[in-house]
């Protein structure tokens, strides 16, 4: 079976977001040059019991290839049947598992980065996810440790688990997203392991991304903040392309196409969705603050589609 993913060349990945990398933003990212994309965490417990919310989750867009499904779990049993259930679903490349997400939520319930701070439960979570998978890829995504940092440590735990690649957000967990990246903790996992490792945190544009991929000697940048309101950054970073070549009327397009794939897919309440989008979207534009609030009260489609022909 041939490879999908080329690691000959630094890979550009997008982040799995929630509430943000559904299918219309990954088609979007995948049209501007992604290499692979990544769904929102799939909770393993909502997969096992047959949420339709979650199934819908994981639709993917005839674009995305290779696409890969995020999941998180607290027990080896739960993400055991999560996998059996992906097993049976065409289209998917590849399971990764959620070992870094920092929110209280998911870390109380002992799966995302609570993972970090027992690296013997991550490695039977994820070792299960290796054995009963069928899927071409097995991948971990992590942070370097809960409150300190263990970044070697946990390279090789994951690496010990037989995974095909392992992205890193530069953080520990109690760093959140505030806290300055550590790009010597994913240059050292890199040199610790075998395995490709793909860096991630704070890259928002092409000469960030050069700096990080030649100091951590990483094969790869994963970015996920840096993409929202900036889908065409995938573009940016492979033609090394500047914010100010990237035209109005291209964003105007981009934006609207956006805006129709959502309503596409959730239905009228993309319109609602689709508020926070336009905040990003709207950075940097005269009368930004103003649009935002008009946008807080729109969520019927028309209108908000005049607003955004109008404003862009």
């Amino acid at each position: 079976m041939k490879k999908k993913i080329d690691f000959s060349q630094p890979l550009m990945v997008l982040a799995p977001l929630a509430g943000y990398t559904d299918l219309p933003f990954r088609s979007v990212v995948k049209k501007f040059g992604a290499d692979i994309t990544i769904s929102e965490m799939i909770s393993s417990n909502a997969l096992v019991y047959k949420s339709e919310k979650t199934f819908k989750m994981i639709e993917k867009s005839p674009s995305e290839d290779p696409y890969i499904v995020q999941i998180a779990g607290n027990t080896p049993e739960l993400v055991r049947d999560a996998v059996l259930m992906l097993n049976d679903i065409d289209g998917i490349d590849g399971i990764d598992l959620n070992c870094g997400c920092p929110a209280p939520k998911v870390f109380s319930h002992g799966s995302g980065s609570n993972l970090l701070g027992d690296l013997k439960k991550l490695e039977s979570i994820l070792s299960t996810v290796k054995k009963y998978s069928t899927k071409q890829y097995t991948s971990a995504k992590v942070r370097i440790g809960v409150a300190d940092k263990i970044p070697v440590e946990i390279a090789k735990a994951v690496e010990a688990c037989g995974v095909d690649f392992v992205s890193v957000h530069g953080r520990t967990r109690a760093g959140k997203y505030k806290a300055p990246v550590d790009y010597d903790a994913i240059k050292a996992m890199k040199a610790a392991v075998n395995i490709p490792v793909i860096a991630n945190g704070d890259i928002k544009d092409y000469d960030k991304a050069r700096e990080v991929l030649e100091y951590t000697k990483a094969d790869g940048v994963m970015i996920g903040r840096g993409a929202i309101g900036k889908p065409w950054i995938f573009h940016q970073l492979k033609e090394n392309i500047e914010d100010k070549d990237i035209s109005q009327n291209l964003k105007k397009e981009i934006i609207l196409e956006h805006f129709d794939a959502t309503l596409g897919f959730h239905g009228e309440h993309g319109a609602v969705m689709f508020r926070k989008l336009l905040h990003s979207y709207s950075k940097g534009y005269t009368g930004a603050n103003e649009f935002r609030d008009l946008i807080n009260h729109v969520s019927d489609k028309k209108i908000m589609r005049d607003m955004i022909e109008s404003f862009f």
